[in-house]
């Protein structure tokens, strides 16, 4: 069993940056912009946010999933520093698959928490819709294509004794689903609208972000293809199953896209913010994608650690944002953190309880399938989306309930699983 040590002294986030999630290929507005362009976005975001200038920073982290496969880059965070004024900075640059933006915050966290810095910036960035050309200068890129795509999926595993994954991440991760049918019960039906269900939630909240990928309504494409309702739309041949449980509308949507976050000791916080947000702690576990049910066993360690740490239970969670690359981990990290009742989770999701207007809700921005998926990104988008719900500032999507503690949970690279808390402080010095 883990026993986790409390931070040597208090954190809190004072601000957070995000670009919108786009296809840089797809708008004549955007094709030529390049990753540094894009961490330098975000890392302006964040410190316009909290107030303070690149001079203030005393060190930062850049965070991507693959720099080599889709950058061309072995040390990304040298490249990026005179895009927001931190020229001559200390950097690391780290990378932990799609759970690289919530291990981004973590590092951040430590790096405060241990008393050697005040003010530091973590961000990341992934352009997982295309790729760099070899030669040619970095804003020259192509479309990053499925066959191109799915065999760096093996990037991930131990080639020798893991589990093929070439195959793509929709065979891996039928397992689960198969196991939770029965253990539960349910039948193949129930499974199939329990994640329509998530896809349509996730959909719904996109809708609601300026920052969203996708923001049609599957109401307006149901119409537009002469469907009685959105539901009849994604059970039909426009949404076909892509294994025996996951169709097109339950797959991660590649994209572009870079966040940042800049913390602080929580003393100095309301110098700089009267809203900051706490990190309460980070629960973390690796278990090989050779294990067929690795991301529910590592997910529940990763909580019980954070759990045990914080003194936090899972009922006092407000909102969960999760990984979902495929929409099945809504399911399968829902029950997993005790947010959802196991054994009744596919009914939350059937019934669109995990919408931004729900009793449970989850991915309140749009999850990987409507949000968009830029990889290592998306969980430093995130927590963005976690610091916006909790000052009440998420706009339209904003949730029923203003969130006074949210759990992050990553998923990553396979088999990387963090599990991080934050809350608002009860009251100013907390």
């Amino acid at each position: 069993m883990v026993k986790l040590g409390n931070y040597q002294r208090s954190v809190s986030i004072i601000g957070v940056g995000c670009t919108p999630w786009m296809r840089i290929m797809d708008d004549p507005e955007t094709i030529g912009l390049t990753e540094n362009e894009l961490f330098g976005y975000a890392a302006i975001e964040a410190m316009k946010d909290a107030g303070i200038e690149g001079k203030d920073i005393q060190y930062y982290f850049h965070g991507q999933a693959m720099p080599i496969f889709t950058s061309d880059y072995m040390t990304a965070n040298v490249q990026v520093g005179d895009w927001f004024g931190a020229r001559g900075c200390g950097s690391i640059a780290h990378s932990e698959g799609c759970c690289t933006g919530y291990l981004a915050l973590e590092l951040a966290v430590q790096a405060v928490a241990s008393g050697k810095y005040d003010i530091v910036l973590s961000g990341c960035v992934d352009m997982a819709d295309t790729r760099f050309i070899p030669g040619k200068p970095a804003h020259m890129r192509k479309r990053l294509t499925a066959q191109e795509f799915l065999p760096c999926v093996n990037f991930c595993f131990d080639r020798a004794y893991g589990r093929y994954a070439s195959a793509g991440n929709e065979l891996a991760f039928d397992t689960p689903l198969e196991d939770y049918i029965q253990t539960y019960g349910i039948t193949d039906d129930d499974m199939d609208d329990a994640l329509i269900g998530a896809a349509m939630s996730n959909r719904k909240n996109a809708c609601k972000n300026p920052l969203a990928l996708h923001r049609e309504s599957y109401e307006e494409i149901a119409e537009e293809e002469e469907f009685d309702s959105a539901y009849d739309y994604l059970k039909s041949y426009y949404n076909p199953k892509l294994s025996e449980f996951l169709r097109g509308s339950g797959g991660e949507e590649r994209c572009e896209g870079a966040a940042a976050v800049i913390v602080c000791p929580t003393e100095m916080a309301y110098k700089y913010t009267d809203k900051p947000i706490l990190v309460l702690g980070t629960g973390n576990s690796v278990v090989n994608q050779i294990h067929p049910h690795n991301e529910r066993i590592a997910t529940e360690e990763a909580c019980r650690q954070v759990y045990e740490l914080t003194g936090v239970k899972p009922e006092d969670i407000d909102l969960l944002l999760t990984n979902d690359f495929t929409i099945s981990s809504q399911l399968t990290s829902g029950e997993a953190t005790g947010y959802l009742p196991k054994g009744e989770g596919w009914k939350y999701l059937r019934d669109g309880k995990t919408a931004y207007d729900g009793e449970k809700p989850i991915n309140s921005g749009g999850g990987r399938t409507s949000f968009g998926h830029a990889h290592g990104a998306s969980g430093m988008a995130d927590v963005y989306e976690a610091v916006k719900q909790m000052r009440g500032e998420a706009g339209e999507h904003q949730i029923n309930k203003v969130p006074k503690t949210v759990l992050l949970r990553g998923y990553g690279g396979a088999q990387n699983v963090s599990a991080t808390i934050l809350r608002t402080p009860e009251e100013k010095g907390e």
